[in-house]
């Protein structure tokens, strides 16, 4: 449900600045930044950024045409379940449920903000560390396909869930690692997958918040399955599948 507030604009606002279509393209490239189509300005780049540099050169976007929540369940075949977690950049976490599970039970997945206590966060504000909010997914899927066990030990297995506030090269609260849980089963599952996993691959300094999954609100479209969009943008190095043996 887009905000009935989106779009609207102070009088003596400055103008909204428009992302690029590519953050970093790969080589003799021009990042244009048109303001409400009057003034564009224009650098040129005659090499590739390196990742951790492309990652700094996130657009700030200023766009508030946020949804308060992703579709309904009922948008999906009956018995379609919500998860909702958080493991850094939300490009990459985005990206890695995907490819894994695309072909076997998730339904949907969509990029945002969950974990604060401002209304309409944008990325900008979101970036700022004072909303409260952290980068997230949320994916509908298909409980006869994959099981929520089976998304949370991916979870634990594609990112470093020991680092508070950090993930890879990115620091901030919006880069902590979380399970934001839909109703008490959700709620037993996240804590006995969690105590597995830290028990028998983290060696007890696992971080991850597991709390109530509160109001969610979706990212900007730009950033809605961002690196299948833009193949060589930035993806965080700790965004990897570990080898550990099966939990027990």
């Amino acid at each position: 449900m887009p905000s009935q507030e989106a779009g609207k604009r102070e009088p003596n606002a400055p103008p909204a600045l428009q992302a690029p279509p590519q953050l970093h393209p790969p080589s003799e490239s021009i990042l244009i930044f048109t303001f409400n189509n009057l003034t564009t300005a224009t650098l040129t780049m005659p090499f590739a950024l390196p990742p951790f540099i492309a990652r700094l050169a996130r657009p700030l976007t200023t766009s508030t045409t946020l949804h308060l929540a992703s579709p309904s369940n009922s948008e999906f075949p009956a018995g379609s379940a919500t998860a909702t977690i958080a493991a850094g950049c939300f490009w990459g976490v985005e990206h890695i449920y995907r490819k894994h599970f695309g072909a076997s039970g998730l339904l949907d997945a969509r990029v945002g903000y969950i974990g604060g206590d401002a209304e309409h966060p944008t990325y900008r504000t979101v970036c700022t560390g004072r909303t409260g909010h952290t980068e997230a997914l949320q994916v509908v899927y298909d409980p006869s396909k994959v099981s929520y066990a089976q998304l949370l030990e991916f979870f634990y297995r594609m990112h470093d869930p020991t680092t508070a506030n950090r993930q890879g090269p990115d620091t901030g609260t919006q880069y902590r690692s979380g399970i934001y849980f839909h109703g008490e089963e959700q709620e037993r599952i996240a804590k006995e997958i969690t105590r597995k996993a830290n028990e028998q691959w983290y060696e007890g300094k696992i971080v991850t918040e597991i709390v109530p999954a509160g109001q969610w609100w979706d990212a900007e479209d730009y950033h809605q399955k961002y690196l299948h969009k833009n193949p060589s943008g930035y993806e965080c190095p700790s965004h990897f599948l570990r080898t550990f043996k099966p939990l027990e």
